[in-house]
């Protein structure tokens, strides 16, 4: 009883040491300097509300633990049904369902919702090519993000000062980042684990670095604008088209409507997610995919059956970096304009996250973890202040609840039974 009381005071004291802080302490801007203001009574009784539960829960947390295990226990899904949905064949069903619906989507839904849906594609592809490094291959990456950004600031330089179109730039911004994440794989080679992390994680930080400060090249802070956005056969969709160029609405007699460039875009998108998906697809059916595995699985093994990882490692991190380039070019074709800051460590959180929550290795958990992820900030844009902490919270839970992710992928296996 003594520890319980010592673990519960140091618990709520835990609690009141972070929550005042961040919820009990308001910055205001003041001229050209920021001063801090307590905040509101119901602020500080709710942080006193949380310390006393946690004081509670901390200090009876045995006898309640020993009640739940006495008490029937909560529904669940059978193990059957579980089974079904991470079944291969299943999971390959349940794309070409989403894929239909996803075809069919711009054509109904309304421009804002077809705006959400074009990111939530474009974070499927940036999961999808993490998903080969950390979820295959297994290879904690941090700095994922870093590609992203060569992708996107190769089609904004190639734009800017030399015209390029971003059909002639999409392979190039593939390339480029391919490049970087063959260079990255080099100095990674010997590491694992927490010290893998840490070196890639300072890599994605050195590219946001090294964008904001070459001003002369990239515009530092202030980034790159104008990007020229995707035309189809050479068909813009603006109103007024450049000189030496056609609309798309003068070219078939339409009428002009600002829609019709949201629908291209998505469909764009969605066009990369496929490609995306197919040659994923097509690589875990190679030796190459089976050799991911047998790395995530256990390198000395791997090893001793005659593989070798430097290879590997340098595929993985080379084939996922190019869909990262993808994702890099189409986003700056999107935006028209990039900018060091769209691309802190907290995206390559975001993707990392897609990745676990979908379920390791999984192709259909990565898509639905992107629309859980991107679609929830959303629809809670007036809780934005606590954004971060239900996201946190949402991790949590699913640690607990379900550490495998929401559809795990299942390999084909065969079993002895007695």
């Amino acid at each position: 009883m003594t520890r319980n009381l010592r673990t519960a005071f140091f618990s709520a004291l835990l609690v009141i040491a972070v929550a005042v802080p961040i919820f009990g302490l308001k910055l205001t801007t003041v001229g050209i300097r920021l001063e801090v203001h307590n905040g509101d009574a119901l602020t500080f009784w709710t942080i006193a509300a949380c310390a006393v539960a946690m004081f509670v829960w901390q200090l009876f947390r045995t006898r309640l633990a020993a009640g739940w295990a006495a008490s029937p226990s909560l529904p669940t899904v059978p193990a059957g049904a579980g089974n079904f949905l991470t079944l291969p064949s299943t999971q390959r069903y349940i794309i070409i369902a989403l894929v239909l619906v996803a075809l069919v989507w711009p054509f109904y839904a309304s421009r804002g919702a077809v705006d959400i849906a074009t990111l939530i594609l474009i974070y499927v592809m940036l999961g999808l090519g993490l998903n080969i490094v950390v979820g295959l291959a297994g290879l904690l990456d941090l700095g994922y993000v870093g590609f992203y950004a060569v992708g996107a600031y190769t089609y904004a330089l190639l734009s800017h000062y030399y015209g390029f179109g971003f059909w002639l730039s999409l392979p190039i911004a593939g390339a480029m980042a391919a490049l970087f994440g063959f260079l990255l794989g080099f100095p990674v080679l010997r590491l694992r684990g927490d010290y893998l992390a840490i070196v890639t994680l300072g890599f994605g930080e050195i590219i946001r670095l090294l964008l904001r400060n070459m001003t002369d090249l990239t515009g530092g802070p202030n980034g790159i604008s104008g990007i020229d956005k995707p035309t189809l056969f050479g068909l813009t969709f603006d109103r007024r088209a450049a000189e030496g160029m056609q609309t798309f609405h003068e070219f078939f007699g339409l009428d002009y409507a600002s829609i019709n460039k949201v629908i291209f875009l998505y469909l764009i998108a969605l066009l990369l997610v496929l490609l995306t998906l197919f040659v994923i697809n097509r690589l875990l059916r190679m030796p190459i995919g089976r050799a991911w595995e047998a790395l995530r699985e256990d390198e000395i093994a791997c090893r001793a059956l005659g593989m070798n990882p430097t290879v590997i490692k340098l595929s993985a991190f080379t084939i996922g970096a190019t869909f990262a380039g993808f994702a890099g070019s189409f986003f700056a074709a999107r935006q028209g304009l990039v900018s060091p800051e769209s691309f802190t460590f907290i995206e390559s959180a975001i993707i990392l996250a897609i990745v676990v929550l979908g379920g390791m290795g999984s192709q259909l958990g990565v898509i639905l973890a992107a629309i859980v992820m991107i679609l929830l900030p959303e629809l809670m844009r007036e809780f934005s202040e606590y954004r971060m902490m239900m996201f946190g919270a949402m991790m949590v839970l699913m640690m607990i609840w379900r550490p495998q992710g929401l559809l795990p992928m299942q390999r084909p296996h065969m079993e002895l039974k007695r």
